[in-house]
């Protein structure tokens, strides 16, 4: 079997990575309507999907992309490197805490696609353990560091399972200064509970959106919302 996963306008190599293009990134990238956003920051790129599609989708933005495992950072440098958006893309193959540390830019947008499960059992397989789990340090890091490097409009963007959200707003509430600005839950079908939900957050107090998104019209049959929102990036479509 393939390891490429193809686009309409780039190409991702998932050979080394423990976790595969999915569901959650691209919907991620695809649902993030932040069209001033110049300068983004992808937390935990992977394979580069979520970087490559915000580098597709708006043409002005330079996006820096954060990978801690070395294998998934070789590979996104690859998918980077081979796509029309390579002189916009910046990898940077290390942990968001040495990232923070070390640097300090300010941007529009910081998204990610997290790790999934906190103080839940790893994985057997140590690269997908990594990929996929985490503890509550991750997030109080990422939403406390991200304090430091979001301009006064911008925007964090996650996506996570329902459970992992709660404890994030915990996180928030501690910290105070961010703000809840919109929340989509995402549905497999109209009638069955969310499954994941995208968090938008800011210094802005804007009040809350709430909004959802279907993914199936029936079994095999993607909505039709779906289909226009990825109509640009995926070649079933």
């Amino acid at each position: 079997m393939s390891s490429m996963f193809h686009f309409k306008q780039f190409s991702i190599d998932q050979a080394n990575c423990a976790m595969k293009v999915n569901t959650d990134g691209v919907l991620v990238a695809a649902l993030a309507d932040f069209e001033d956003s110049t300068n983004i920051l992808d937390v935990g790129t992977g394979t580069g999907l979520i970087a490559l599609m915000l580098a597709q989708k708006y043409n002005n933005a330079f996006i820096d992309a954060i990978e801690i495992d070395k294998n998934a950072a070789v590979t996104a440098l690859k998918n980077f490197s081979d796509s029309p958006f390579s002189n916009r893309i910046k990898l940077f193959p290390v942990s968001v805490k040495d990232y923070f540390e070390k640097v300090n830019p300010k941007y529009d947008l910081i998204i990610s696609n997290p790790p999934f499960f906190i103080n839940s059992l790893s994985s057997v397989n140590p690269r997908k353990s990594l990929a996929r789990h985490t503890d509550l340090s991750f997030f109080d890091f990422l939403l406390t560091e991200s304090v430091n490097h979001l301009k006064q409009s911008g925007h964090i963007c996650v996506i996570l399972p329902l459970e992992t959200a709660t404890i994030l707003e915990k996180i928030l509430k501690k910290l105070s200064v961010l703000k809840i600005q919109k929340e989509i839950l995402i549905h497999s079908f109209s009638d069955s509970k969310p499954h994941r939900i995208i968090i938008v957050m800011g210094f802005e107090n804007s009040g809350l959106i709430k909004d959802k998104f279907v993914i199936y019209e029936s079994k095999g049959i993607y909505t039709g919302f779906y289909r226009n929102l990825l109509k640009d990036f995926l070649t079933i479509f």
